[in-house]
């Protein structure tokens, strides 16, 4: 990204994650989730979009440590799985945890740079800080568009609700309306698009299928 604004963006979020992780350490905490249950419960909305193909190709972009290679992989996945993240010490820490080999990598990066069957990113367009609300929404769709090139089959991303309660949400964070981010993917990336609201948390999972693609 060479736009100023989108360049700020990304310093300050990775300045974010790596304090979070140098004051938590690996742990849900060091991510900026509460917990290991709801951490794991964002994670299983993606296998919906993976739908058993146990050897599909992963791109997880914000992988932070590596959590959801260890789940993927304890679900039963077998494809190649690359994490990408702007924040270097989460790479460190990612290759630290897990190491790297024949079906797995760790990359520093805000953009994928190839193509896998799905391309997946968790978390990545909470924390906003100062930005605002419109510059915010550019960023997350661009990056959005990044996604839909990057996975072949599909992509999916969570994102805060503005459903969840006024009296709970923070300034510092993005809470986005689920109906017009439904109609933006289903305007830009065709009609397999499902909106997943029904988990529990105070945010929504969408996923976007390209059933015509061939594995």
């Amino acid at each position: 990204m060479t736009d100023p604004t989108q360049s700020r963006i990304l310093s300050d979020v990775a300045d974010y994650y790596t304090a979070k992780l140098d004051a938590h350490g690996t742990t849900s905490q060091g991510v900026d989730w509460n917990g290991v249950e709801s951490h794991q419960l964002r994670h299983r909305q993606f296998l919906r979009l993976l739908d058993k193909q146990v050897d599909g190709s992963i791109i997880d972009l914000g992988c932070g440590f590596g959590d959801f290679l260890s789940f993927l992989r304890s679900a039963g996945h077998r494809g190649h799985f690359t994490g990408y993240d702007i924040a270097p010490n989460m790479i460190a820490a990612a290759r630290g945890l897990h190491g790297e080999g024949v079906d797995h990598c760790w990359r520093i990066g805000a953009t994928p740079e190839h193509q896998a069957d799905f391309a997946l990113a968790s978390g990545i367009f909470n924390v906003k800080g100062d930005v605002p609300d419109d510059i915010w929404l550019s960023y997350i769709h661009e990056t959005l568009d990044g996604l839909a090139g990057a996975g072949r089959r599909g992509f999916g991303f969570n994102i805060l609700s503005l459903s969840s309660d006024p009296d709970r949400r923070r300034p510092n964070l993005y809470y986005a309306d689920p109906s017009e981010m439904l109609g933006y993917c289903l305007s830009h990336f065709g009609r397999s698009v499902a909106l997943l609201q029904d988990y529990g948390l105070y945010e929504f999972t969408v996923l976007v299928s390209h059933p015509e693609a061939k594995p």
